[in-house]
This record gives structure tokens, C-alpha cells and sequence, in this order.
């Protein structure tokens, strides 16, 4: 009976970390190296999917579409400028730990004369968002290495 496709590639790739593993890092860093890219059952990666929601937990969800890798939060104003609020989308692209598997959308309101007017967002403001992001998600991996 032929073996599944998915089966081969499963097997095929237990065999290269087998090698990997035996290629002076160490049994330790080839764990470290299966936990960074490993896809638990939410589907995407799990640092980067932690390190969102807890960066952005301060804001209220929409949507947290853990399979698809995508949260969307509600509008947050801040307490001290509640004439401004901030909407954000956080994509996470990939199930590897990289910078270039995130990407943080935000829309910015101001409110005038009773209407919220869209406003620009500082390219700042969400490149820090995607700092904070990323550093969380390696922060989350090296206590996961480390444990």
C-alpha cells in the first residue's frame, strides 16, 4: 500500500532533524529549533499569536481567528486623549518565528465637531506595535527553550 504525501514529508523531515540533531548543537537546540517553528493546534505560530494578544489586551477584541492567524480589536480610545481612538489588525503570515510573518494594520480617528474623522497613523506607531510583538514572541520562545 503507497504511503500519503503527507506521510513521506512527516517522515522525510523527522529524519533531517534526526541529522540535524546529531550535528554539533545538540539535542537542546534542535528541541529549540522545533519549538520555534512548531505549529500547535491553533495553526499559525504560537509566540507570535501569544505575544499579540497580550500586547494588545488592553484594547477590545472583534475577531481572534486563531486558524487563520488573524485578531481584529474594536475601537480604543484612551483615557487621557478620549478625542482620539485607534483600531488595530495584527496578521501573523507564516508558522515560523520571523519578523517578516507579522504584519500590524491600525486606523486612527479623531473626533470633530461630534464626528469620528479618519486621521493618519504615524508609521512609528505600528512599526513599535510590531517591535513589542516580536520581542514578546522571542521572549515566550527563550522561556520555552529554557524550561
Amino acid at each position: 500500500m503507497p504511503v500519503p504525501r503527507f506521510a513521506r514529508a512527516a517522515l522525510c523531515a523527522a529524519g533531517m532533524l534526526a541529522l540535524l540533531s546529531a550535528c554539533g548543537g545538540g539535542e537542546k537546540r534542535a528541541e529549540a529549533d522545533i519549538a520555534a517553528s512548531q505549529v500547535t493546534t491553533i495553526g499559525v505560530n504560537s509566540y507570535l499569536w501569544r505575544a499579540s494578544l497580550d500586547a494588545l489586551s488592553f484594547m477590545p477584541l472583534l475577531q481572534a481567528d486563531s486558524a487563520g492567524g488573524v485578531i481584529v480589536t474594536d475601537w480604543y480610545a484612551n483615557p487621557q486623549s478620549p478625542s482620539e481612538r485607534m483600531k488595530v489588525t495584527v496578521s501573523i503570515l507564516d508558522q515560523d518565528l520571523r519578523a517578516d510573518a507579522l504584519r500590524v494594520a491600525a486606523s486612527r480617528q479623531v473626533n470633530q465637531n461630534g464626528q469620528w474623522v479618519d486621521a493618519p497613523v504615524r508609521a512609528a506607531t505600528v512599526q513599535k506595535l510590531e517591535e513589542v510583538i516580536l520581542t514578546k514572541a522571542r521572549d515566550l520562545r527563550q522561556s520555552a527553550i529554557r524550561e
